[in-house]
């Protein structure tokens, strides 16, 4: 038996994106840790930032319902409603029928939500992915779902979307329009932004200026150029060279329209480019406020004093990499571990270009989990059994490291 050992061990992880939920990691990374530190204690904290995971980590955290509901799919092309969809096949993924979407109801008027529910890449297959076509309008029927239920606070999380629309979609279905030249409302995606001639937002739902809507967004990318939507990220979602170049178009175009119409300007915001423009769109249409999504969630559940017990911290994503500094969960959470005093280890799927940058805010030590070359389909499906061994790796290494201070304690060999 080893003479000393953490007492007690929190794990804050992200979810790894197509395999495990924030809470699976950290079940497995405990898994891991006991083999070796059977007598540790461990708190496993589900978090999030603003992408996949963060209804969940929000409900986990002060309670709450999830709340389920049909909404069009980000390439469904009907012009009518959610109430017009066929309901009778319930368990259609075809993301031009409908798809099944959920949001977090909170007390005191509150709500939580994930775009990437209604509108996100992971609804797609790969052949599906077009975002030219594909479009917001789902999220912005979760938006209208939680003002039903009296919801006067928003918390929306826009991490994880296929689309790159602006934000129109979004607000198409709170009730403005987008009129082409002929006075025809545009069809859904960001293609077709192109066409766009005026806004009308005095049908929107009068009840949006009552309600506080903050948007939970990892990135701060501009709207347009270079780092923006399009570039940037347009190619995840499908689009080719030739696609980029249209779509930041469309977006200037977009911006513009509002800005004449509207007389608002934030396509130069940091934010405004998440999740396709959706950051945009709500800040242009809903009067939205950008909050970067790791911090919220990390204020909400009090993070704070869930690390005062804490000897070590162990946190994660399925990919991290030198972008990672900017707002994604593990830096997050080593930025307020280090307030804490905390050692924060890293344990991640993959590691990518510059990774080392996080070690300058807070990570102390990094462990991938892919140990051999695999495909990518092989990584996922044993994801869980890999996120358990390394972590019975870093726990050995911690063994080496607990004698090596008692022998320098004690006045034996030192390094």
């Amino acid at each position: 038996m080893y003479p000393t050992y953490p007492r007690h061990i929190v794990i804050a992880a992200d979810s790894f994106k197509g395999s495990n939920t924030s809470t699976e990691v950290g079940q497995a990374m405990q898994r891991g840790f006991q083999k070796v530190f059977p007598q540790t204690g461990f708190r496993i904290v589900p978090v999030a930032d603003g992408g996949e995971g963060t209804v969940e980590a929000v409900l986990l955290a002060v309670g709450g319902h999830l709340e389920r509901l049909r909404v069009r799919g980000p390439l469904d092309s009907k012009g009518s409603d959610s109430k017009d969809l066929d309901l009778k096949d319930s368990d259609s993924k075809d993301p031009g029928r409908g798809v099944d979407a959920f949001w977090g109801r909170l007390s005191n008027g509150k709500a939580v939500l994930e775009m990437a529910a209604a509108s996100g890449l992971p609804l797609l297959a790969p052949g599906q992915r077009n975002p030219l076509r594909t479009h917001t309008y789902g999220t912005g029927e979760l938006i209208r779902a939680a003002l039903d239920a009296g919801a006067r606070q928003i918390m929306i999380g826009i991490g994880g979307s296929a689309t790159n629309d602006g934000g129109v979609g979004m607000a198409q279905a709170l009730g403005a329009r987008f009129l082409d030249k002929d006075g025809g409302e545009l069809q859904g995606g960001g293609g077709s932004l192109a066409e766009l001639e005026c806004i009308d937002t005095s049908g929107m739902d009068p009840r949006l200026k009552e309600a506080e809507i903050l948007i939970a967004c990892d990135v701060s990318n501009p709207l347009l150029g270079e780092r923006g939507a399009s570039a940037v990220y347009g190619p995840q979602k499908g689009a080719n060279p030739e696609m980029v170049a249209v779509l930041d178009a469309n977006l200037a175009h977009l911006a513009a329209v509002v800005t004449r119409d509207l007389g608002t300007s934030f396509a130069d915001e940091p934010g405004a480019g998440a999740a396709g423009g959706l950051g945009f769109g709500l800040m242009s249409f809903c009067g939205g406020k950008l909050l970067s999504g790791i911090e919220t969630v990390l204020r909400i559940i009090d993070f704070e004093k869930i690390l005062a017990a804490a000897d070590l911290v162990l946190t994660g994503e399925g990919r991290l990499d030198g972008q990672s500094v900017y707002g994604k969960v593990p830096v997050g959470v080593a930025r307020w571990a280090k307030k804490a005093g905390k050692p924060v280890v890293a344990i991640v799927g993959e590691l990518g270009a510059e990774a080392h940058a996080v070690f300058d805010h807070g990570i102390d030590a990094l462990f991938p989990t892919v140990d051999r070359a695999m495909k990518s389909e092989t990584a996922i499906a044993e994801s869980r059994s890999a996120l358990e061994a390394t972590a019975e790796r870093v726990a050995r290494a911690l063994v080496v490291g607990l004698q090596l201070g008692q022998a320098g304690s004690s006045g034996g060999p030192q390094l």
